[in-house]
């Protein structure tokens, strides 16, 4: 399907559509600091093919949506959340399965609590909570630590910035599996090069969080899926475990060795449960609970990031 720009209360934006608009709706919801690119095109003909009219879009300051000036976006963390919301209105959908990674599934955390009218269900994926709860989570791995608090890029260079967000990308899958630098570096490429001004992209960096709801994760109604990889560095599957026991009835689908994100060969494994998570009869969901022995781990709360 061709982009469409969509004017969210002023806001211009870019979205992309897979399916047939009779299927049941799917917003998918990339982390801040990532365009739709990052929802890959054919993860995303997947869920059409299992019968779901997808959606995906740019955040602003990402890809071919509107940017602002380093340090003057003059928006919010919440607005970011209200823009989803304005790419339902721009479709005439008046409620979607709401689909998120990372910051992205923070923001359809929100979206739930806030407007739980406009969300049939929610599918979390790589994040942590997006409301404080009781429970402590595990830090991020020291390896990922060391990455954020050293690693540098000159914005001015493409060639700097593409080879920074690959290494970054490599510390995000994490240690357990295979890195496919040859399909990440040209995703990066694609991404930095479609984007109307890609430096943008770093006023996600220091966004001000902006009113949010004050209900706790329990006040979450729908149905709710988590997926977390097991070897996630960013959010160890601690706070997976933490959502999919703080929201009522979630279930939780552990990928072994799985990093931080959507990885390409979880694909068939997240298409499947996505499917049957949103199926409009609930005969065919997920199971409400599929993962391994718990883990209680010291550690602090961490600000849900890309």
């Amino acid at each position: 399907m061709a982009e469409r720009m969509v004017d969210v209360d002023g806001v211009e934006l870019c979205t992309e559509t897979f399916g047939d608009r009779s299927d049941p709706p799917v917003l998918l919801v990339m982390g801040t600091g990532a365009s739709m690119l990052w929802w890959e095109e054919g993860f995303c003909r997947m869920l059409a093919e299992g019968g779901r009219f997808v959606i995906r879009y740019d955040h602003r300051d990402t890809g071919r949506s509107v940017t602002r000036e380093r340090g003057r976006c003059g928006y919010t963390g919440a607005d970011l959340a209200g823009d989803a919301l304005g790419v339902l209105d721009a479709y005439g959908i008046p409620a979607a399965h709401v689909v998120g990674v990372s910051a992205g599934g923070a923001l359809a955390q929100l979206i739930a609590l806030g407007r739980p009218d406009r969300v049939l269900s929610l599918v979390l994926i790589s994040t942590s909570r997006a409301v404080p709860g009781d429970r402590e989570l595990p830090p991020p791995t020291e390896e990922f630590m060391r990455f954020v608090s050293s690693a540098e890029a000159d914005w001015s260079r493409t060639a700097s910035v593409i080879d920074y967000l690959v290494e970054y990308a490599r510390v995000l899958a994490g240690s357990r599996r295979r890195f496919d630098e040859t399909a990440v570096r040209d995703l990066v490429r694609r991404d930095v090069e479609r984007a109307h001004r890609f430096a943008a992209v770093r006023n996600h960096d220091s966004l001000p969080e902006g009113e949010r709801p004050r209900r706790p994760l329990s006040s979450i109604s729908v149905p709710t899926l988590v997926i977390h990889g097991t070897a996630d560095p960013m959010f160890p599957i601690g706070h997976g475990e933490a959502l999919a026991e703080e929201i009522p009835g979630a279930g939780l689908l552990a990928l072994e060795g799985a990093g931080h994100g959507v990885d390409r060969a979880d694909w068939e494994t997240i298409v499947r449960a996505v499917v049957a998570h949103t199926a409009a009869d609930g005969r065919d969901r997920a199971p409400r609970r599929d993962v391994g022995p718990r883990r209680r781990e010291p550690g602090c709360d961490t600000d849900t990031g890309t």
